[in-house]
């Protein structure tokens, strides 16, 4: 990603900054922090997108079969090592 851009440079040279972020976002700051990124919109909706597919949810929410076949799923014997791990010493 290119240098950190200063918020008064950002409007003062607004469509510069729109054109490069066609090619990588631009990292916008205000008093020395960064305040947001300025993206392309194909960058955004993919973003968007991504945040869609990892969406949480509660337990609460899933079908009880969904419950039952979670409950009666074993660990592969090839990760038991891992077991150790949970171990109060």
């Amino acid at each position: 990603m290119a240098e950190t851009v200063p918020a008064s440079e950002f409007t003062r040279n607004f469509g510069r900054y729109r054109m490069q972020a066609q090619r990588e976002p631009v990292a916008v700051s205000s008093h020395g922090a960064i305040t947001g990124y300025f993206v392309a919109p194909d960058e955004y909706e993919e973003f968007r997108r991504f945040k869609q597919q990892s969406r949480s949810f509660a337990t609460a929410e899933l079908p009880d079969e969904k419950v039952q076949a979670i409950g009666a799923s074993r660990m592969d014997e090839r990760h038991a090592h891992l077991d150790a791990l949970l171990d109060p010493k």
